[in-house]
């Protein structure tokens, strides 16, 4: 079973956050990427894939340098979760890569979830 997912915006890196005492701010993040998972990841499976691989890849409008671990996927993976396209987020549920692309003309976030 696989799905591909593309949504037209990337999540915020986790040094927007870090450190910043912005807890409020956060929380609202991470809802408002819980609403677009669910939004744009359709189809979704009649149960949660209990174990998958999730490949995220990032498609920046520029090749300014970003760290992976800070675009660690947090906000896609919760939503994920909270769609019921995954049972869970820990390492025995998942196996997560992430990716970084450049596309100036279509900046994006595309999700690909394989049932293993």
């Amino acid at each position: 079973m696989r799905f591909k997912y593309s949504i037209k915006a990337i999540p915020p890196s986790n040094n927007k956050f870090i450190g910043k005492n912005q807890r409020w701010q956060y929380q609202n993040e991470k809802k408002k990427w819980a609403r677009i998972i669910q939004l744009f990841c359709v189809p979704r499976p009649r149960e949660p894939l209990k174990k998958s691989k999730v490949t995220i890849i990032y498609y920046f409008k520029d090749r300014r340098r970003r760290d992976p671990d800070n675009y660690s996927g947090k906000f896609i993976l919760d939503g994920l979760v909270r769609s019921g396209i995954i049972i869970d987020d820990c390492f025995s549920c998942i196996d997560l890569k992430l990716v970084g692309n450049v596309d100036k003309d279509n900046p994006r976030t595309e999700i690909l979830i394989e049932g293993i």
